[in-house]
């Protein structure tokens, strides 16, 4: 019989192999000693630790694996010890959240050789098998990276349960408080989400290291009030209905919202091809300059502030669709066909021309043909086009 002392003795050891992680890549580097300036090595090495923390920023990992190749040079050596930096599993405590945060920065890592690499996930986290497999296949043959970030890159094989610089991706990482939520979660438990909204504009923005950080910081500050003023009426018609209700009871218009940070929605809309979103409208817009992107730079994101919130805008349709389809079945309480609507849809456009023929298409694929892919009339300053 196992003594509480043994059982308590193995739980630590457990604890302490999963929050360990971020001491792995260390010798690697360290044994670089022999590429660059003496004691560059080193240098970077005792870096590893602070950029594999819980807490660290996901983006501060690759900038450090480009950093090293860059100090050190190209040498096979050097490149698959950065390598391994890229693919490090983060540390992560599973007792205070139950995903891990994935870089979202399509820029990082710089370096050709370490692009397409996936990272390694605690294996508490449902559907680490196959990340993590993901992670293995890349560090023999990356995946094709492309105008993708690391996050974009992990979605497109298969893994989208994470949260990408604190914004969920996909819904994953909020779906334990929606499925329990009606719509008026907006309000109650708004403040998780609206907190994670801003941690994203932030984080993006350190990643970034472009002009883009006082307009996200300010904008996160001012989604934040948004959130409480106004996701509390982006379904106001709809408070009271919980998951079970349909999209049948929700009235035209319902939910309307016109806000310069958040963007404009007009309302609820029904499909013309008779499918239930639920509470929802699955439509997307596809405008230019979002949360600060540069002019000329144009990019997806869901209309509905319902299905939108905590996501930011994505050059990849997919991870839009992806996080439509997840909301649906989370927060929206949409029948089981129109989900799969959904599903086939972003399995035949997912792919599809990162262009406003794609949004259209999808529009048109859920029976809102013709609706417009720019409500908010963008590029406006100061728009984020997301609560």
């Amino acid at each position: 019989m196992y003594t509480k002392a043994t059982i308590l003795s193995a739980i630590l050891a457990v604890a302490e192999a999963r929050f360990g992680q971020e001491q792995i890549p260390v010798s690697d580097i360290t044994a670089l000693s022999n590429f660059g300036n003496p004691g560059e090595a080193a240098t970077l090495a005792g870096s590893v630790p602070g950029v594999l923390l819980a807490a660290a920023d996901p983006c501060d990992k690759l900038t450090l694996a480009d950093k090293i190749v860059s100090t050190l040079g190209n040498d096979p050596q050097v490149i698959a010890a950065a390598q391994n930096l890229v693919a490090a599993e983060q540390n992560f405590n599973p007792f205070a959240v139950s995903v891990p945060n994935i870089c979202g920065d399509a820029s990082l890592p710089a370096t050709e050789e370490l692009r397409g690499i996936v990272p390694l996930v605690d294996p508490a986290v449902t559907g680490s098998d196959v990340e993590n497999a993901n992670s293995e296949t890349s560090l023999q043959s990356p995946f094709d990276a492309n105008g993708l970030s690391v996050a974009d890159v992990m979605i497109a094989q298969g893994f989208s349960n994470f949260t990408v610089n604190g914004a969920a991706a996909g819904g994953n990482a909020n779906a334990g408080s929606n499925n329990n939520n009606n719509n008026n979660n907006n309000a109650g438990s708004g403040s998780s989400a609206t907190t994670t909204a801003a941690s994203a504009t932030t984080s993006a923005a350190k990643c970034g290291g472009k002009a883009k950080s006082t307009t996200t910081t300010a904008a996160a500050a001012a989604t934040s009030s948004a959130a409480s003023n106004n996701n509390n009426n982006n379904n106001s018609g709809n408070a009271s209905n919980n998951n079970n209700n349909s999209g049948a009871s929700t009235q035209a218009g319902a939910g309307a919202v016109s806000d310069p940070v958040t963007g404009t929605f007009p309302g609820f809309q029904a499909s013309s091809l008779g499918l239930d979103f639920g509470t929802c409208t699955p439509t997307v817009k596809f405008e230019e300059s979002l949360n600060g992107r540069k002019a000329g730079e144009f990019t997806f994101q869901a209309q509905d502030p319902v299905v939108n919130k905590g996501q930011q805008e994505a050059l990849n349709p997919n991870i839009i669709f992806n996080r439509i389809c997840d909301q649906l079945v989370n927060v929206c309480g949409a029948a089981d066909d129109a989900v799969a609507a959904c599903k086939q849809a972003q399995a035949d456009l997912g792919s599809g021309a990162k262009d406003a023929s794609t949004a259209n298409a999808w529009n048109e694929a859920l029976g809102f043909a013709g609706v417009d892919i720019n409500p908010d009339n963008a590029p406006q300053a100061g728009l984020v086009g997301h609560t």
